[in-house]
Formats: structure tokens, C-alpha cells, sequence
């Protein structure tokens, strides 16, 4: 049906498609995404904001609210290079649009690049015949830190030596795509182009279903399946090599891992050993078959590359001689990456393949060949200069490419001079202007330079399988020659628009010949030690914040103190004081308000909840792939929540917000009970809190329920281990020491006390896996039953100080032990065993 309603709508959506794209002008010679060569739009682009404008403005910035919602709230992050702390991910609300034309020339090209790099490190640690028969000059290769001699005559398993390539592409002058460089040392960009994806579909899910865009899950199930190839057994071991927490890219390295169902492991993780690499697991070293690194190669072994290295595995080199596990990529393949390469890539691809460049990169001057150093020499005003074997091993004057241009004549003359004499530590390339794309900016569309990461990965069957879509990097410059991630640079997901419908594809498996397991699994520990702490800082903040409240409350109640009160206050302080939440002998007096605000906010005090509720973030953060969205959300908010408040608050202030906070902590100690799986992880995440929940209430009845503890220590006590209610339901005088103490020591029903905690620490270590199976019990569990039967055998009437304190003193034993036993081990690192004998 049609009628004035309709056309007073069409019409409106008209008007506002013109609003968005009227005003948009491209740069003057530049290449633009939205205008064609021709000067007028795109198709594809104009069907996008035809379906946008149908939104509304009020819509679109709903949803690009909540674009930076979801990413603030699911903790995206990245580094830039050389800082400590993360960055929230700077995702675009508007995606980069390619037609199916223009994909089929990228996809064609990246696919041969990827092929013609794989042959060319076969031949450079192989046969070497490029260089002996002078396609390639040797100190090309040799003079790059990322060619490893200890690869020469390697044969990497699966005999391919890159399964993950990328390359940087831009669209030229003439609408022509260049590569820009190649990337094939450890790509970066896959975890946070499938993360820019779900974002931006989660806000325009019409949008991206009416314009068929590509699937990336194809790809991912691709990938998976060529890493699982590699393995010799039906079952693999897969990991995935991080740097580690402090890495630029952990974040997306955790999420790839958790996507494709990887292990995350670091270098400390695994270990080499008899010709095969191992992680180290709470069940002892369990064999690795497949890493997929994420470190630089000379970083892999300490022994036979950086001996300086403390990321890398000792002996990792000697394995993959023996073929005994699968590098990806290959150690060594970064030397593809060396900017000299650029240069012969063209006549290499006729020499490798017998075919002409499909994609043709920057044209690139190594000025290590006299013709071409004269050449640049002749036009270096026009050119840009670069180090020729990256910025991070130059021996140049260079660390980074400058535009012979932007230089003042005497910079000039001495870069030329220095060219004359050490021209191969330089390359010249021509001068690339990036193509733009429409970017929102404010409330209209302007055009902004781009970088587009394509990415190819080999499937099971051998063959490069390329990305549809990619990782785009957008510059807030509009004379930005390159876009790395810093201040100021966004990125955004890459749509290939097709003109018929897609097929849906997940990463669940096709057939339904899948063994169903209901097994603890082998928990890398790592992850077990990380989870173990996390639940103790956890439990430690609990017990700082409840400290705090309860002082809190009684500095509001009591302004005529007893001297029992003024008693009670003072070891609440003092508590406090030992436990690191406050100075023991601060520079000037603290008033009561002035102790609360330091013991809650000071971060330069080790024990205070801040300081707490940060080594929970950061412990969380390094077993992110772990952790569901949902705690991960509650840890960080945690976190948030007291970094947000401006003190000094006053003691009413300051109650809310250690109330604020337990309900934060309480959050995630609900979602760990309900929501995750009685697996190994979960267990020592338990565990970490038992055991500093026992030490805890050790230290709370030492100091308000022994010998010298009074009515009202006794009162604060059954605050402190929240168990008043259940103390008056069931006493019906009022406070007695052996009640009190038996409720908080001995109680086995009270998930508060001691005896509690010890019951859960047994029960979980007696789960755990062996190294032996000879029916003796380890160092752990001895303990754990031990401890237990004491405390369910001691009566609150025979209770003294000093039984309070060997229990703590055996808890901290045992937090020790599991340690010892379950954590790093170092080079003492066990293998299990099976015991076999008669029956």
C-alpha cells in the first residue's frame, strides 16, 4: 500500500540521504573508497547510507552509543608501542565497504604473494638457489637480524613455512591496489577484526544481513583445521605463544585463543624435552603438537638464538629438527618482512611461479646495487628514504622513513652522503598517498586515510584460504602516509558486499560423530597459578572492605566512646595497620576519616582495596581467555567503581562505597558458583579463596575472639564473618566466647568458618590429578586432610591462641605446597607417571 504517509516518509529518508553525502568531498588526486574514479558514488556505498539514513539520526547515535558500549563493557584493549597501560579499543562506527569486483583482484593477489613468499624462505633455508645463481643478492637476506642461521637445511613440519601471511594494502592514483609491506613474522589484527565485526553487526544487523556481506567464520574454521593438520595425532594439543600480558596485542590473543580453542601459553609454559615440547599442566608436562607463536622468531630459544631472551622456550629450536612439532610460522620466516625484499618481490614472482605480480607493492630501491642507489640518489628530494632492514635493526642514521622532501637541504646533502657511503642500509621508495574512506566525524562524513590488513591462512588440505573482509586502521591525519595504532587512530570492519545471498557458517563441527567428554581437562599452570591468586586477592580485598566497613560503622555510631569501644576501634585499625591498608607510622596523624580513605583509596598502600582490587584486574587480565565476559565486566568495574571516587569522603560516603564494592566481589564469587564448570580452573579459583578466607578468619578471632576480646570485639567478630543473624537465631543469650569462637573456628555449616574452608580445600585437592598413580598421597592433600581432621575434632572449649595460629600457619604451609606442586615448576618440571604392578 501506498499514500501521502509513505511518500512524507520516502521523502524524509531521501532528504537525509542527501544531508549524509552531500556534503562529502574527497581529497583532490586522492583516492576515495565512496567516490569513484569517475567522481561519482560508489553503488554499494550509496545502498549503505540509503539504508542508514532510513534509521534516523536519533537512531544511528543511539547505536553508536552503543558501540562504545559493548567495547568498554566486554574490556577491548590494545597497547601502543612502549606504554604500560591498555587503551579502550578506538573502533569507527561506519565500515569500510568493498565490492566483490574489487575483493576478487585483492583475494587473487594475496593468495600469489602468500605462495610466492612460502617458496622463497623454502629456497633462502634450503637449496639457496636464488642466491647462488644471483636473483638475489645475498647480503639482501643476510644483512636482516630475522634471517636465522640455525634454520639453514630445516624442513618445518607440514613442509610449508608460512601458514598465516597479511599484507598491508592501499589503493593507488590510478584505483589500482598496492601492497604496502608484507606481514609474516607473527600478523597481528585477526582477533580484532573478528571483535570490529561482531560490534559493528550487533548495532546494524538489518544492514549487514540486506547487503550479503562475506562470512568470516569460513575462515576461522579454515585456519583451525590447517593448524590441526599439522599435528601427527587425531587429537592435537594447539597453543598459541604469547609475549604475555604486557604484549600490545594480549587482548586479541586471549580472544583468538578462546575463539578457536587454543592454549594459551607462554614461553615459561612449556618446556622441551627428550625432542618434544611440552606444556606444563597441573597434571604434569603434557605434549604440545602445534604452536602458533605470537612472538618474534630470534626471541624463540634462548639457546640458539636471543640468549638474552626470557620469552623463550630453551631447546624449542632442536624440536622442530627433529619434526617432532609445528611452528607457526616458521622461525625464520620473518626475514620476508625486510623492506630490501620489496624490490625483486616482482621478478622473483616470474622466477617462483612463472606468473606476473597480481598485486604490485611500493616500488622499492635497495640502494645496496650502485644503478639503483644512483637512481635514488638522483631523485631523492621525491622519494622516501627507509632503513632497509626495518627501523629496529638499522644500522643506519635512520630508526624511521622520512620524505627526501620534508628535509632541509643540509639534511639533505647528509643523508645523500651517507647514502654514498653505506647505501645497504637503505631503500627508496616512491612516496605512497593512502586512499581515504568515509569516516563519521562528529555528525557529517569525511573523508580520512586507510590501511587495509588482508589476511590468507593454509586449510587442511594445503591450500591459502583468504580472509573476506580484514583489519583497517584509519588515520586522523589526512596527510598520513601510514596508519599505525596510536593516539588518535581508529579502525573498523571490512564488509564484502555481494549481490546475492551468503551462506551461513560457524565454527561447530558438521558432522555428528562428535565424542561427547566430561572431563576436568589438563589445566596449564599458568592458568592455575593466575586463578589461584585472583580468587585470593579477591578474598583479601573482601576482607580489607569488611574491615573498613565495620570501623566505619562504629566510628559513625560511638562519638562517646566506652573505653571497650575506643578498645575495639583500636584494633580495628591496628588489624588494618598489619594487614598493609594503612601506614604504620604515617607522616602526620590520621583522624578517623583520614584512616578510612587511606585504608579504601591509597593505592601506594599495598594492602588497601584499591591497591587489592587492582592486582585482581591485573591477575584477571593475564587469564582473560578464561574468564567470561560477565566477571571480567564485575573485575573491572570493581576497579572502576573506587577509582571514580574523589577523595576525601566522609564516613557515610565511605560506607557506600565499600558496600558497592562487596556487592561487586560478591557478583563475581556468584557467576564463579552458578555459571562456571567444576573443572580444574574453577577449583583453584576456589581454592585461592578458601584458603584466604581461612588465614583471614584466623586473624580476625586472634584479634576479637580470644582471651582478651570483650562483648564488643565478640560483636565485631560475628560482623566480620557476616554471621550474626545465624548467631541470634540460634543463641538466644547474647555473645559468648565458645559459641562465638566455635561458629568462627570449628562450625563445618558455616561458609564463613575455618573448618568450612579447610572441608572445601580437601575436597577440591583430592579431585586434582597425580604425577603417580601409586595410591600415595602428595605433599597437598596431606596436609588438606590433616588440618581438616584437626579442626573437626577440636572443641571451642579447648581452643587457644596458639591453635588458632598453627592452623594459619598450616593454611599458608599449604598455599605453599599447591604451589610447589601444581605452579611453574622450573627445569624440575614432572612428567606424570603410571605405575604397573600385580594386582
Amino acid at each position: 500500500m501506498s499514500g501521502p504517509a509513505t511518500e512524507k516518509a520516502s521523502s524524509a529518508k531521501a532528504r537525509r540521504l542527501v544531508e549524509m553525502t552531500a556534503a562529502y568531498r574527497p581529497f583532490d588526486g586522492t583516492p576515495d573508497e565512496f567516490i569513484g574514479a569517475d567522481g561519482r558514488p560508489r553503488g554499494h556505498w550509496l545502498e549503505f547510507f540509503d539504508k542508514m539514513a532510513g534509521l534516523g539520526a536519533d537512531d544511528i547515535a543511539r547505536r553508536f552509543e552503543a558501540i562504545e558500549r559493548n567495547i568498554r563493557e566486554q574490556g577491548v584493549s590494545y597497547r601502543a608501542y612502549g606504554e604500560t597501560t591498555e587503551r579502550i579499543w578506538p573502533l569507527s562506527h561506519m565500515p569500510l565497504l568493498i565490492s566483490e569486483k574489487d575483493w576478487a583482484v585483492i583475494e587473487a593477489g594475496v593468495t600469489q604473494r602468500a605462495e610466492i613468499f612460502d617458496l622463497l624462505l623454502a629456497d633462502l633455508y634450503g637449496k639457496g638457489e636464488l642466491v647462488r645463481n644471483g636473483f638475489l643478492p645475498a647480503a639482501a637476506v643476510t644483512g636482516s637480524s630475522d634471517f636465522l642461521r640455525p634454520m639453514v637445511g630445516v624442513k618445518p613440519r607440514g613442509g610449508r613455512w608460512l601458514n598465516v601471511y597479511a599484507a598491508d594494502l592501499g589503493r593507488g592514483p590510478d584505483g589500482q591496489w598496492w601492497v604496502l609491506s608484507d606481514r609474516v613474522q607473527a600478523p597481528s589484527g585477526l582477533g580484532y577484526a573478528l571483535e570490529n565485526r561482531l560490534n559493528l553487526t550487533r548495532a546494524f544487523q538489518a544492514i549487514y544481513r540486506d547487503m550479503n556481506v562475506r562470512r568470516l567464520a569460513p575462515f576461522f574454521q579454515a585456519f583451525r583445521a590447517g593448524l590441526a593438520a599439522l599435528a601427527s595425532r587425531s587429537d592435537p594439543r594447539i597453543c598459541l605463544y604469547t609475549p604475555g600480558p604486557y604484549s600490545e596485542t594480549y587482548y586479541e590473543q586471549a580472544y583468538l585463543a578462546r575463539y578457536l580453542g587454543l592454549v594459551l601459553v607462554e614461553g615459561a609454559d612449556l618446556v622441551a624435552r627428550d625432542g618434544l615440547a611440552h606444556v606444563r599442566t597441573i597434571a604434569g608436562l603434557k605434549r604440545a603438537d602445534v604452536i602458533w607463536r605470537r612472538i618474534d622468531a630470534d626471541f624463540a630459544d634462548p639457546l640458539e638464538l636471543k640468549s638474552g631472551s626470557q620469552l623463550g622456550v630453551p631447546g624449542l629450536v632442536e624440536t622442530i629438527r627433529h619434526g617432532s612439532v609445528a611452528v607457526v610460522n616458521a622461525l625464520g620466516s620473518g626475514v620476508a618482512e625486510t623492506p630490501t625484499l620489496l624490490g625483486f618481490i616482482p621478478a622473483l614472482a616470474g622466477r617462483l611461479l612463472g606468473e606476473k605480480l597480481l598485486l604490485p607493492n611500493i616500488a622499492t630501491w635497495w640502494c645496496g646495487q650502485a644503478r639503483e642507489r644512483e637512481h635514488v640518489l638522483s631523485r631523492l628530494q621525491d622519494m622516501a628514504i627507509a632503513p632497509a632492514f626495518g627501523s629496529a635493526t638499522t644500522r643506519s642514521q635512520l630508526g624511521r622513513t622520512v620524505v627526501g622532501s620534508e628535509l632541509t637541504p643540509v639534511q639533505r646533502e647528509r643523508l645523500a652522503e651517507a647514502i654514498r657511503t653505506r647505501g645497504a642500509d637503505y631503500i627508496g621508495q616512491e612516496v605512497a598517498s593512502l586512499s581515504t574512506t568515509p569516516t563519521w566525524v562528529g555528525s557529517k562524513l569525511e573523508p580520512r586515510p586507510f590501511v587495509l590488513r588482508v589476511f590468507a591462512a593454509l586449510d587442511a588440505d594445503g591450500k591459502f584460504h583468504v580472509m573476506p573482509g580484514g583489519f583497517c586502521r584509519i588515520s586522523d591525519r589526512l596527510d598520513s602516509r601510514a596508519v599505525a595504532m596510536g593516539a588518535g587512530v581508529q579502525t573498523t570492519d571490512v564488509w564484502i558486499v555481494s549481490n546475492k545471498p551468503v551462506a551461513q557458517t560457524t565454527l561447530l563441527p558438521q558432522t555428528e560423530n562428535v565424542s561427547i567428554r566430561r572431563i576436568m581437562g589438563n589445566l596449564p599452570s599458568r592458568a592455575a597459578d593466575n586463578l589461584f591468586w585472583l580468587g585470593r586477592y579477591l578474598e583479601r580485598a573482601e576482607a580489607t572492605l569488611r574491615l573498613i566497613r565495620c570501623l566505619g560503622k562504629r566510628v559513625i555510631e560511638n562519638e562517646d566512646l566506652t573505653a571497650e569501644g575506643a578498645a575495639t576501634m583500636q584494633r580495628l585499625r591496628k588489624l588494618l595497620t598489619d594487614w598493609g591498608a594503612a601506614p604504620a607510622r604515617p607522616k602526620v596523624a590520621l583522624t578517623p576519616q583520614g584512616f578510612l580513605n587511606t585504608a579504601l583509596f591509597n593505592v601506594d598502600e599495598f594492602g588497601s582495596a584499591i591497591a587489592l582490587a587492582h592486582n585482581a584486574q591485573r591477575t584477571a587480565a593475564v587469564i582473560r581467555e578464561r574468564l567470561s565476559a560477565d566477571t571480567w565486566r564485575i573485575v573491572v568495574e570493581l576497579l572502576q567503581g573506587l577509582q571514580g571516587c574523589q577523595p576525601p569522603l566522609d564516613e557515610a560516603e565511605i560506607l557506600e562505597q565499600a558496600d558497592i564494592a562487596l556487592q561487586a566481589i560478591a557478583s563475581i564469587s556468584g557467576l564463579a558458583q552458578e555459571n562456571m564448570n567444576r573443572v580444574a580452573g574453577w577449583r583453584f579459583l576456589e581454592m585461592g579463596r578458601r584458603l584466604e578466607r581461612g588465614v583471614n578468619t584466623g586473624r580476625f578471632i586472634r584479634a576479637f575472639g580470644m582471651e582478651q576480646a570483650r562483648g564488643a570485639d565478640f560483636d565485631v567478630l560475628l560482623d566480620l564473618i557476616d554471621s550474626q543473624i545465624t548467631y541470634r537465631s540460634r543463641y538466644l543469650i547474647g555473645v559468648a566466647p565458645y559459641p562465638v569462637r566455635d561458629m568462627a573456628l570449628l562450625d563445618p555449616y558455616n561458609p564463613r568458618s575455618v573448618a568450612f574452608q579447610t572441608a572445601r580445600l580437601a575436597e577440591h585437592i583430592a579431585t586434582l590429578p597425580v604425577l603417580r598413580q601409586d595410591g600415595m598421597l602428595e605433599p597437598p592433600n596431606r596436609i588438606a586432610i590433616n588440618l581438616d581432621a584437626d579442626l573437626r575434632t577440636a572443641s571451642a572449649s579447648a581452643v587457644t591462641t596458639e591453635f588458632v595460629m598453627s592452623v594459619e600457619r598450616r593454611l599458608l604451609q599449604l598455599a605453599d605446597s599447591i604451589a610447589a606442586r601444581y605452579f611453574l615448576q622450573g627445569a624440575n618440571a614432572a612428567q606424570a607417571e603410571k605405575q604397573v604392578g600385580l594386582a
